[in-house]
């Protein structure tokens, strides 16, 4: 490229001053403007791309927090859900959403309750669901992954299993058993708003919260008025067999039971769980046992003294034939589930049966199985519930 030469008449020291206009610069400016377009261009396609991406991905995943405090990212669609530790939640699942649908994994020994328990009766695809990836007490990755799960729910106080999830790259919700202090009741309420952030409302479940919170206020506002002469000593048997006999002590739900239906829980000394011996039970001599069902020992073991190497005949809640059994109807009658409002009842006539009187249990829940589950229970469907097998405990 050349430069043109013009000559202007300014005049300086009266000459004409030659101005030099360069075509190279015109053509730079010109270069440089399209640059600027372009650029301002590409910014507002990136920022229109990010803008779509943006939504796309709020689309595709969302975020709750769990019982952890944690946030956990789901996708926005669940289709196969697994159920590890945290043992009742199949139950509360089921009822909550009316169906099975989508739960394509469940722990052994929720498995072992549901196929000896009313839940099979009234959901029977129950049984049918995998619990090939618990292999003696112990996550199998392997076996996890085949089911190709959205989501699985635990225990959240099971950071080792958490984190066997998280390794895996699975979302993990966390579901609390100590949030509201082991009160069975709004224990229950926590799992079901839970499960409402994750799935939305049902419109199933709330009524069970509100029916549980009045039956317990019903409770209380009897027991309130008693002083401790005149409430029973009560051991609950947490786990029982050939190996182990643990009790059921504080900081569990055993302490919620016992205290709310009238009773002293004659194990609160051990936090949790503690195990025991006969020499034990006999220096608590219990008014009344109740045996839960994750233990396979039956109320008749005691009552006819038939354990080998344990002499239960000494201990006064045999000898006035006060030993239970709890009650297993669409879960195990001991952590919070489905049933939870029966529970509570249920021992309450047990622990105070003058107190508690005018409450007749087989009409409470026909009336709570047809109100919330739609089914009608025969007298055989109640005794059912009220004598488990041995193979409910999963052992």
């Amino acid at each position: 490229m050349t430069s043109t030469i013009l000559h202007v008449p300014l005049q300086e020291n009266n000459r004409a001053m030659p101005i030099t206009w360069s075509s190279n610069k015109e053509i730079k400016m010109k270069k440089i403007t399209k640059i600027i377009f372009s650029f301002a261009a590409s910014l507002m396609l990136v920022t229109g791309c990010s803008k779509v991406t943006s939504e796309k991905q709020s689309a595709t995943f969302r975020t709750i927090v769990d019982h952890n405090g944690r946030e956990v990212k789901l996708p926005a669609q669940i289709n196969r859900i697994v159920i590890g530790s945290i043992l009742p939640l199949p139950s509360v699942y089921c009822m909550y959403m009316g169906s099975t649908e989508k739960l394509v994994g469940m722990h052994p020994s929720s498995m072992a309750a549901a196929k000896n328990s009313y839940l099979a009766t009234v959901y029977p695809e129950v049984t049918q669901i995998d619990s090939s990836f618990v292999q003696n007490g112990t996550i199998n990755v392997e076996e996890l992954l085949k089911l190709k799960p959205d989501v699985v729910f635990y225990s959240a106080t099971n950071d080792d299993e958490r984190q066997i999830y998280e390794n895996a790259g699975i979302p993990a919700v966390g579901f609390s058993t100590i949030l509201s202090n082991y009160n069975s009741v709004e224990t229950y309420a926590d799992w079901i708003n839970l499960l409402g952030q994750i799935f939305g409302d049902t419109g199933r479940a709330e009524k069970i919260i509100e029916e549980g919170r009045n039956v317990q206020n019903k409770i209380l506002a009897r027991v309130n008025n008693l002083d401790d002469t005149q409430k029973p000593r009560v051991l609950i048997l947490f786990n029982y067999d050939d190996a182990n006999m643990t009790a059921a002590g504080s900081n569990f739900f055993s302490e919620y039971w016992i205290g709310t239906a009238g009773g002293i829980n004659v194990a609160s000394e051990f936090k949790g769980q503690g195990k025991i011996n006969m020499e034990q039970v006999y220096q608590w001599n219990p008014d009344i046992i109740f045996i839960t069902n994750f233990s396979p020992r039956l109320a008749e073991d005691l009552l006819e003294n038939k354990i080998e190497g344990a002499d239960w005949s000494l201990v006064k809640a045999v000898k006035e034939g006060k030993v239970y059994k709890f009650p297993l109807g669409m879960y195990r009658w001991f952590p919070p589930a489905s049933d939870t409002p029966l529970v509570l009842q249920w021992l309450a006539t047990k622990i105070q049966p003058k107190l508690f009187s005018d409450i007749d249990m087989d009409k409470e829940i026909t009336e709570y199985y047809k109100k919330y589950y739609g089914v009608d229970l025969s007298k055989k469907d109640l005794e059912t519930i009220y004598h488990p097998v041995r193979a409910a405990s999963g052992k």
